[in-house]
C-alpha cells in the first residue's frame, strides 16, 4: 500500500513538474484566474450607467425643462442631441448614437397646467434588449420623480405623465431577439478560432510537420491551406445558427444575405488569423487549446454581447476596439433585425479587415521565421 502511494506521487509530481516547468504555460495558467476575475468583475455587469439619449422637445416650456432636467441630473443619462425633427432620430439610433430618443409635444405644459394626463414617447433601440429594457426603467424612474414633485406642488389626483414606450427592431424586447442572431458571430469563433490554433500545432505534436516541411508548398500555401477548411466549417455554422434562428425561433431577418454573408467573411479572416497567429506560436496542441481559451473567454465578455460596452470602464472600451467578436455582432445585429445596407456597415467591415490584414500577416511571418 505504501509503495502504491509513492508510486502514486512520483507521477502526480512528474505531470506538475511537466506542465510548470514550460514558461508559458506556467504563466498562462497563473495569470489567466487573475484576468478573468478581473473582466468578470468589471466588463460582465448588466448595469447601464451611461445612456446616451436624443431629445425632441416641441414643447420648450418649464415643465418639459423640468423633466428633462430629471434625466439630465441623474448621472444615468447622456444627452447627445437637442432635435428639431422627428426624421433626426432614426439615424442616431441606427447608428447607435442614442439608444434611447425622447419626443415631448408642443402643448405639454398646457395639458399639466389643465390637470390632464401629457404623453412623452419615449423609443428605444431594441437590438439589446437588456440594455434598452434597463434604459427604459431608468426613463420611468425619472418620470415618476417628476409626477410626484408635479402632483406634490398643484394637488393632482393623477400622476400628469403618460409614457408610451416603443422599442425599434425588437417590439416586445424579446431576449432572443437579441441573443440568437448573436450567436451567429459568438459559436462561429469559438470554432473557427480553435480550429484555426489546432492547425499547426496538431502538425508539430503529430511529427508530420517536418514532412510538411520538405514537400513543394511554400509557407503562405500551407497557411491558405490550412485557413480555408476552418472558414469553411465557420461558414457552416453561421449557417445553421441563422437556420435555428429563422425557422425555428422565428426571428424575422429584414437584411439582405449576400450584405450579411460579406460581413462574416471578413470576420472568419479576421478569427482565422488569430487562430493561426496562436498555432504559430504554441508548441504542443495543449498550449494552442490554452491559449485559444484564454482569448476567446475576454473576446466574448467584451463584444457586446450581454453586457453594453459603454457600461465598462475606458480601459476596456479602448481593449474591444481591436475584438473582432465586437463589430461581427453588431454587424449581425444591424443587417438581421435593422436590415441594413452595405454602406452602412462600413464603421463594422474595415475594421475586421485590418485586424484580418495584421493577423494574418503576423501569422505567416511567424510561421515563415520557424520553418527557417
Amino acid at each position: 500500500m505504501l509503495a502504491s502511494l509513492r508510486r502514486i506521487f512520483a507521477l502526480i509530481r512528474k505531470e506538475v513538474l511537466a506542465v510548470l516547468q514550460d514558461a508559458r504555460t506556467r504563466n498562462m495558467l497563473l495569470l489567466q484566474p487573475v484576468l478573468q476575475c478581473l473582466l468578470f468583475g468589471y466588463a460582465a455587469t448588466l448595469d447601464v450607467n451611461n445612456v446616451p439619449y436624443a431629445v425632441l422637445d416641441r414643447d420648450l416650456t418649464t415643465a418639459s425643462s423640468a423633466l428633462l432636467a430629471k434625466l439630465d441630473g441623474s448621472g444615468l443619462f447622456h444627452r447627445v442631441a437637442n432635435l428639431t425633427q422627428t426624421a433626426q432620430m432614426k439615424p442616431l439610433i441606427d447608428n447607435q448614437k442614442a439608444l434611447i430618443a425622447i419626443q415631448i409635444d408642443p402643448d405639454f405644459q398646457r395639458q399639466l397646467s389643465a390637470g390632464q394626463q401629457a404623453a412623452v414617447q419615449v423609443i428605444a433601440d431594441g437590438r439589446n434588449s437588456n440594455t434598452a429594457d434597463a434604459a427604459l426603467g431608468y426613463v420611468g424612474s425619472a418620470v415618476e420623480s417628476f409626477n410626484v414633485d408635479w402632483r406634490s406642488d398643484h394637488g393632482l389626483p393623477q400622476p400628469p405623465i403618460q409614457v408610451i414606450m416603443r422599442a425599434w427592431y425588437s417590439p416586445n424586447l424579446e431576449t432572443r431577439w437579441n441573443l440568437i442572431p448573436a450567436l451567429v458571430g459568438t459559436l462561429t469563433l469559438m470554432s473557427t478560432l480553435m480550429l484555426s490554433a489546432l492547425a499547426v500545432a496538431r502538425e508539430r505534436e503529430e511529427g508530420t510537420f517536418d514532412q510538411l516541411l520538405v514537400t513543394p508548398f511554400r509557407p503562405v500555401e500551407i497557411m491558405v491551406g490550412k485557413a480555408i477548411p476552418a472558414m469553411m466549417i465557420g461558414t457552416v455554422q453561421a449557417t445553421s445558427a441563422l437556420l435555428v434562428a429563422q425557422l425555428w425561433f422565428r426571428i424575422p431577418f429584414a437584411g439582405s444575405y449576400p450584405t450579411l454573408y460579406v460581413g462574416l467573411i471578413l470576420f472568419l479572416l479576421a478569427a482565422v488569423g488569430i487562430g493561426l497567429f496562436v498555432s504559430s506560436i504554441a508548441a504542443t496542441m495543449q498550449q494552442a487549446m490554452l491559449y485559444a481559451f484564454v482569448t476567446i473567454m475576454p473576446f466574448t465578455l467584451l463584444s457586446g454581447l450581454t453586457t453594453p460596452i459603454s457600461s465598462m470602464p475606458q480601459v476596456l472600451q479602448d481593449f474591444t476596439l481591436i475584438n473582432p467578436l465586437r463589430y461581427a455582432i453588431d454587424l449581425v445585429h444591424r443587417v438581421y433585425l435593422q436590415g441594413a445596407g452595405i454602406d452602412q456597415l462600413v464603421p463594422d467591415l474595415w475594421p475586421m479587415a485590418i485586424i484580418a490584414a495584421v493577423t494574418l500577416t503576423g501569422a505567416a511571418w511567424m510561421f515563415r521565421n520557424r520553418t527557417e
